[in-house]
């Protein structure tokens, strides 16, 4: 007897995803007002006019959204964007605003995807309607999430006021407390090897569209968009982690053991001196460091890029390959994750685009074991962090393996069942037409 595959509609799904991510963004927009501090939706209608602390990305969505364009339609788009910008930056010169915080770019970009938005409603009908809408809404999705994002941070911080980064640390002696080990070696490579690193880790989203756009290149030829693509899973991600934020709040090495920490920091331990096994215990910690480190959402964005990159050309493939490693060496090298949290983060991901895929392509047997297997491991890492921490740091050679043995085996259903390093099929040869004989 066969597991027959099931697909939800497309239209039902599009209709719940839209409404809840409407309620969500409300939601949040509401949590932060009571903090006294704007929301998502707030700070996005800032940026219509004010200097955007999100230029770069903000050209990079314009680019998601020009996808479902025409090469003429793009170079007009971009013109319009850039000549808005120098308009700005000039009426900024002339009254003499200051863009602390923002970047003196980006307002063109916002306004060209904004544009869109009014075109398609207004002179577009149909399917093209429907499909400039889904180019304008995958735009504006990739820079509100940064915004969502910033916003969850800020609630962590409000509602979480004891973080459990005593037991992730101990913990992670049966790693060898790589978080240490690589902030010594990234201070050793000087401010060159810093300054690469940091790039590589603010521009991560920047990275997710590169990969994207090889995806969505034929959108605009074949009028649909695939079925499952990057920014997918990358938004889901930021949606979805900082949940396990609120119930698993960690600060990182270098506030909770470094000078980061000010004097709610356990000791000026971090990269140095790895901190002492001792019974862990939930310590308080201030009201504005992000409770953002478990599990690795860097991690976790890295590794879909990887993910996706796998099906492109091998200039992609390396890009995809560095990209993930310097994220790697970032998170660990300047305090921001120890260990245990990199690995939470590889099985969250490969978890969640287990799930996306399955929801694509049909919840078969193997999707929906994968998927359930990803979701038990995932739990049974952030419950041994809590409960087994002792026992993880006094027998590293037992639980140490398990964990990479744990996360491998993640890696590797979901390899086997997609075939993920599998290389593209190519398209079959058509026979030549033979001449007639008369």
């Amino acid at each position: 007897m066969t597991f027959a595959a099931w697909r939800p509609p497309r239209a039902l799904l599009w209709s719940a995803a839209g409404v809840v991510a409407l309620g969500f963004l409300v939601a949040l927009e509401v949590a932060a007002r009571r903090y006294g501090l704007p929301g998502p939706i707030t700070n996005q209608a800032q940026e219509v006019i004010f200097a955007p602390k999100s230029g770069p990305l903000l050209y990079a969505s314009m680019a998601l959204m020009m996808v479902v364009l025409t090469w003429r339609q793009r170079f007009i788009a971009a013109g319009i964007a850039i000549g808005i910008d120098v308009i700005f930056s000039l009426v900024r010169w002339a009254v003499d605003a200051k863009t602390t915080g923002g970047h003196p770019f980006g307002n063109g970009a916002l306004w060209v995807i904004l544009g869109y938005a009014v075109i398609a409603v207004t002179r577009r009908t149909g399917r093209e309607r429907v499909l400039l809408l889904k180019g304008v809404g995958l735009g504006l999705l990739l820079v509100t999430g940064r915004k969502t994002g910033d916003t969850w941070l800020l609630i962590t911080s409000k509602t979480r006021p004891a973080v459990l980064d005593q037991y992730v640390a101990t913990a992670d002696h049966a790693l060898g407390n790589p978080s240490w080990v690589v902030g010594r070696i990234v201070k050793a490579t000087g401010p060159i090897g810093a300054h690469v690193l940091d790039y590589v880790y603010i521009q991560l989203a920047v990275a997710a569209v590169v990969v994207a756009l090889y995806q969505l290149r034929n959108v605009a030829v074949e009028r649909r968009f695939p079925g499952h693509h990057l920014v997918r899973t990358f938004l889901v991600i930021g949606l979805l982690g900082p949940a396990i934020y609120m119930i698993f709040p960690v600060a990182g090495p270098i506030f909770a053991y470094g000078a980061d920490g000010g004097h709610w920091a356990v000791a000026n331990l971090w990269p140095h001196t790895p901190p002492p096994i001792n019974a862990p215990h939930q310590m308080p910690f201030d009201t504005i460091t992000p409770r953002n480190c478990m599990p690795s959402l860097h991690t976790a964005w890295a590794t879909t890029i990887f993910i996706h990159s796998r099906k492109g050309p091998r200039i992609l493939r390396f890009a995809g390959t560095f990209w993930l490693i310097a994220t790697l060496g970032a998170t660990l090298g300047f305090g921001y994750h120890y260990g245990a949290d990199l690995v939470a983060g590889v099985v969250f991901a490969f978890t969640i685009e287990a799930a996306l895929r399955s929801l694509d392509r049909g919840w078969d047997r193997s999707g929906i074991q994968l998927v359930t297997y990803g979701v038990t491991v995932f739990a049974a890492l952030l419950v041994s962090y809590r409960y087994l921490p002792m026992q993880m740091a006094k027998h590293p050679w037992v639980f140490g393996p398990l964990l990479i043995l744990a996360m491998t085996s993640v890696v590797y259903g979901y390899a086997r069942t997609t075939k993920l390093w599998e290389p593209k099929a190519a398209p079959a040869l058509q026979p030549e037409p033979q001449p007639e004989l008369v």
